[in-house]
């Protein structure tokens, strides 16, 4: 029962820290959709549009009372927002 408290325990930690300021400070202009899946994971949100061959897309992260919000031209990010409530 132990191991499962510990493990439980320890994936709740993991989710939280996705969305650390340490990984936020990683995010760059002009990095690619998949790069920055790869440090926060999937997004809770997004919404999108194209038009003429431009696509554009903001992403949204939650977790607790921080809200990581970022922009995207053509899979290319121009933008980024962290909140903490």
């Amino acid at each position: 029962m132990r191991l499962i408290a510990t493990c439980f325990f320890l994936l709740t930690l993991a989710a939280c820290s996705r969305l650390s300021p340490e990984r936020y400070a990683q995010i760059e202009t002009g990095m690619t959709r998949a790069e920055v899946i790869g440090l926060l994971g999937e997004p809770d949100q997004t919404d999108g549009a194209s038009l003429l061959g431009i696509s554009g897309e903001s992403a949204i992260w939650q977790s607790g009372g921080t809200t990581v919000t970022i922009r995207f031209v053509n899979d290319k990010v121009i933008g980024k927002d962290m909140e903490k409530r």
